[in-house]
């Protein structure tokens, strides 16, 4: 019999109870037991407070009190205004900051990030010397955070928020149901959420709603609950964590190569290789810096990508600076592709990958990915617009011929199409039989065609190409188009040269 194991999912939630006052006092904005500070947002035609700080809260400000009242209160007010977006960005922010404890960061808005901690509180000594690390950095940024575990992202979120001793003990206002849900709830006698579970839910639903129901379950982990990390977990990831700040850059370079080794082997375990990596050097003063590369075609050999993260690096205008020491590395692999694996040679090297792959890998981290445009095709029927240039590597196929057959299209267009002059063709369909392109009158010997395409009638109204490939008395091969039909759109259809082919 086989026994399969499962992980048990572990969360802390991160709760900032003042957020948007920490923020504003990171620009100066701080309030003082004598002047609070509150935040204010338009309500219905009347501001009310959105959040306040610390001093505020102990004055009994709370957020949902009319400005006014709160002035009548509190006269020396500071009053901001409310900017949800920067306490959004600040979010995002923090969340970042946190992963370094964990790849699984998601935040809650407007004011708590919830940790998938299963399988990474072991690295900090225990789910104690996780969050004691955390709360250490977010006090160095200047951030209040409280913090809880639990089985559940809405257990913890809940435990952090009210700071209650268990589940069960948590006010009916964790589950987050509305303020009419709510006041029914506690005139019905249902005051915690112990007070819930332990009925029957069927009930439940049938006179508060679904949703009262399934809030109760996610709680109590009958549910599932929803958890989308802000960072999606890449296929391969390895990290090294310093037990003391690591001050050498060249040190913590090495250990890159050493990160990218292992990351390889365990590509070649997967059976693919590596277009993407990205590093990311986590500093002991809670800033990181994140640099990435990329790959032509599929790579798990360590080598070539040592030379482009060295490369990378020197062309940052910001250089890599330890700062005070960094205190963990991670190397992630977030784009992969099958890759087959390869006879080496002799003296057992990787086999070479192609040089033009090579020399674009090289020359993109030297000058910048951006800065290195490529012809990426692009779905459109009109020959100009079926390719851009783009940087990074192409994405999607170009159309091939078939076997022992010429192609379709010349590999480059004339811009703008020259115009042929003095065509003898035969109407409505016929190929040109003989034309003047600039000195000289051509005579086509051979032709093939038409091929007819259709204008993109939802961009702008347009013609109709008749494209065909002819050959002329000298051998020479070129690719030209009536623009417009006889008869139909054009009485006296142009005629033109649209490329050649070698």
């Amino acid at each position: 019999m086989t026994h399969v194991s499962f992980v048990k999912r572990r969360y802390l939630a991160l709760w900032f109870p003042w957020l948007p006052a920490e923020r504003l006092a990171r620009a100066g904005r701080t309030g003082s037991p004598e002047r609070p500070l509150v935040i204010a947002e338009p309500v219905k035609g009347a501001l009310r407070l959105a959040a306040t700080d610390r001093h505020a809260e102990a004055l009994g400000l709370l957020p949902g009190l009319p400005l006014a009242d709160a002035r009548a209160r509190v006269s020396a007010l500071l009053v901001a205004d409310h900017d949800p977006e920067a306490d959004r960005r600040l979010l995002e922010r923090l969340a970042d900051i946190c992963i370094r404890y964990t790849p699984m960061v998601a935040p809650d808005l407007p004011d708590t990030l919830i940790l998938d901690i299963a399988g990474a509180a072991h690295l900090f000594g225990g789910e104690d010397g996780l969050v004691r690390a955390a709360r250490l950095r977010l006090r160095r940024h200047g951030f209040t955070v409280r913090t809880a575990f639990a089985d559940t992202p809405d257990a913890a979120r809940a435990l952090a928020q009210f700071g209650a001793a268990s589940v069960a003990a948590l006010p009916v206002a964790a589950l987050r149901l509305g303020e009419e849900r709510e006041t029914a709830l506690r005139r019905a006698g249902l005051h915690t959420v112990g007070d819930i579970a332990c009925r029957p839910l069927a009930g439940l639903a049938t006179r508060f709603g679904a949703q009262a129901a399934t809030a109760v379950r996610r709680m109590v982990g009958d549910a599932e609950s929803p958890f989308v990390p802000r960072r999606v977990l890449p296929p391969v990831e390895v990290e090294r964590r310093f037990a003391e700040p690591v001050a050498r850059t060249d040190y913590v370079l090495g250990v890159l190569a050493d990160l990218l080794a292992e990351a390889c082997r365990m590509l070649e375990a997967r059976g693919e290789g590596g277009r993407r990596f990205e590093a990311v050097f986590f500093r002991a003063d809670g800033k990181e810096q994140t640099v990435s590369v990329q790959t032509s075609t599929p790579v798990r050999h360590p080598t070539p990508v040592v030379t482009l993260f060295t490369h990378s690096l020197a062309r940052l205008e910001d250089p890599l600076d330890p700062g005070f020491g960094f205190d963990a590395v991670c190397l992630a692999v977030p784009v992969t592709e099958a890759l087959s694996p390869g006879q080496p040679d002799l003296d057992r090297a990787p086999p070479p990958g192609p040089a033009l792959d090579a020399l674009v890998d090289r020359l993109a981290a030297r000058l910048g990915p951006e800065r290195l445009l490529r012809f990426h095709p692009r779905e459109s029927h009109i020959p100009e617009r079926a390719a851009r240039l783009r940087s990074g590597s192409p994405s999607g196929d170009w159309p091939v011929p078939s076997s022992g057959e010429p192609p379709l299209r010349p590999l480059a267009l004339i811009h703008p199409p020259r115009p042929l002059s003095n065509v003898v063709a035969d109407v409505p369909d016929g190929p040109p039989r003989r034309f003047r392109l600039g000195g000289a009158v051509l005579t086509i010997v051979r032709a093939e065609g038409p091929e007819r395409i259709a204008a993109e009638w939802w961009r702008r109204p347009g013609l109709t190409r008749d494209y065909y490939r002819v050959e002329d008395e000298s051998g020479r091969r070129l690719w030209i188009f009536r623009h417009g039909l006889y008869g139909r759109e054009e009485t006296n259809p142009r005629w033109y040269l649209h490329g050649l082919f070698a």
